[in-house]
């Protein structure tokens, strides 16, 4: 089977790198370098010369908490145009499989936990990442209207928040791991204080970028909804921040900074659904997440070696 992965020279796009040869499929790892999925004559052009069995969409405009509150209008339209182009050039193309990436930032701000893949349109998201939550939501939606029509088979994945080793680690863009990995790193080699934004007090479920691409793969044939992928663990952003701050013996010197936002305070999201297709449907039958801890050491240890050419 032969398998395009957008994005594939990002965080998620390095994770599939690193699961592919567990795999008897084809991949294709397409990097913005060669192929600008803004533009839809390139976009046609690519998967026409590619001819995928499947699409994985990872491409898309992210970053944490900051670059959410203070780049909406980009952070809005640019992931509606890729959206929109890779979709129309899929169908245009006669792939049968898409696969889009979401985020848990597309739940209600006001709603019940767990939240599940049936609670997306409930309500408004959170104002601090409403933009990208809303052009995210529109690819459900886009997924949906596409199957309705055509019969094709395209649904999208809810990730809990990504983090590994090929991320961007940009002090004000990044999502909140490679965030601190970055901070912790200036922190210590300067011997100055390692300063949290927030309380530390929101909870979040973490998943390792390979594990993300493992369960991909793993469902990849078995749902025609939404599936969230996930650990069931929560923690808070104070204990990882402390577990980063051991990885590189600082822990006396870090501090939270209580008059920065702190965002959404929590995002429980239900597994269920994808433990019961590894159980029922998957191969393997098993899944086991790498734990936080071995993760963030991983991720912490490939910051360091890579110090030089990590994206920033």
């Amino acid at each position: 089977m032969k398998i395009l992965v957008t994005g594939g020279t990002g965080l998620v796009g390095y994770g599939f790198q690193n699961v592919a040869s567990n795999y008897d499929h084809d991949f294709t790892f397409l990097s913005s370098k060669a192929c600008d999925l803004l533009d839809y004559s390139s976009t046609l052009s690519w998967v026409e010369s590619q001819n995928p069995d499947v699409v994985i969409h990872l491409a898309a405009n992210v970053g944490g908490l900051f670059k959410n509150m203070t780049k909406k209008v980009s952070m809005f339209q640019d992931n509606i145009e890729m959206n929109n182009n890779i979709l129309k050039a899929c169908a245009a193309c006669g792939v049968k499989r898409f696969v889009g990436m979401l985020s848990t930032c597309i739940f209600p701000d006001k709603t019940t936990y767990p939240i599940s893949e049936d609670m997306v349109h409930d309500g408004p998201p959170h104002s601090s990442n409403d933009s990208y939550a809303y052009a995210k939501r529109m690819l459900d939606v886009q997924c949906k209207a596409y199957r309705d029509q055509y019969g094709l088979e395209y649904n999208c994945i809810i990730p809990t928040n990504i983090y590994g080793e090929n991320d961007n680690y940009n002090l004000e863009d990044s999502h909140v791991i490679p965030g601190l990995i970055h901070k912790a790193y200036i922190s210590a080699k300067n011997n100055i204080p390692f300063v949290v934004y927030g309380t530390g007090k929101p909870l979040r479920q973490f998943i390792y970028a390979n594990d993300l691409a493992l369960g991909i793969l793993e469902t990849l044939w078995y749902s025609e909804s939404n599936i969230i992928i996930s650990p069931t663990e929560e923690h808070s952003i104070g204990s990882i921040a402390n577990r980063i701050a051991e990885a590189f013996d600082i822990v006396d010197l870090l501090e939270f900074d209580d008059t920065k936002s702190d965002g959404q305070f929590k995002k429980t999201a239900d597994n269920s659904k994808f433990k019961e297709l590894i159980e029922t449907k998957s191969k393997s039958k098993s899944f086991n997440f790498t734990s936080i801890d071995s993760g963030i050491n991983i991720t912490v240890k490939y910051f360091k070696d890579h110090i030089d050419t990590v994206r920033t």
